[in-house]
């Protein structure tokens, strides 16, 4: 998935979607609904994955594409960091997709109230990284991760349909982790700026 052809496909996607939203001419609307088609042909051609599957996942917007939001907590609690369990028994800090009617800090605080049971303060932001940049497998469509520090407030480990546990973890040791969510050098950089009080966010 990070071959030079992924991102070919991307951006006839991209191009293809701006025309259908902008344009008002018949014809050059049925032109750029064929080149989205191309680029889904491309990527299914190329990864084995049935043509409609591709075109659901990766042709089903309308307007202007951007790229999609996710936010990820930092929890500390004497020195080890909060992870949650996800149901493939990989380890991931605490996150997800920000809802459309929802800040950063709601959103953060709400993932890890919902995946950890915990009430915590979103308290300012750590890094805004490319996905694709940092995490595997590549994904078609664009994210930016949102890496937040949080203070911890109180609660405890609630079953939910996301996690199947929780737990804190020296940077020395973590479990196996879901490094298409989370990574040891995102968090490397957690901890980093859990200890900077000065820390200025990163970003690509």
């Amino acid at each position: 998935m990070n071959e030079p052809w992924i991102d070919w496909a991307r951006e006839l996607q991209f191009l293809a979607q701006a025309g259908l939203t902008y344009s008002k001419d018949p014809y050059d609307l049925e032109r750029f609904q064929r080149i989205r088609e191309i680029a889904a042909e491309m990527v299914s051609h190329q990864t084995d994955i049935p043509l409609s599957k591709v075109t659901e996942l990766f042709c089903c917007e309308t307007g202007f594409q951007t790229p999609k939001l996710e936010t990820r907590a930092a929890v500390f609690q004497e020195g080890k960091i909060l992870l949650v369990q996800e149901n493939n028994g990989l380890w991931s800090l605490p996150g997800g997709w920000v809802d459309v009617d929802q800040s950063i800090r709601d959103n953060t605080e709400k993932e890890v109230r919902e995946e950890a049971g915990l009430a915590v303060m979103a308290e300012r932001i750590i890094a805004l990284q490319d996905r694709n940049r940092h995490n595997t497998p590549a994904f078609l469509n664009g994210i930016c991760k949102v890496f937040v520090l949080c203070q911890l407030v109180g609660g405890e480990f609630q079953a939910n349909l996301e996690t199947v546990a929780s737990g804190w973890f020296d940077q020395d040791s973590l479990p196996p982790l879901c490094e298409d969510k989370t990574t040891a050098e995102q968090i490397a950089m957690c901890y980093r700026a859990a200890e900077d009080e000065c820390w200025q966010p990163e970003f690509d």
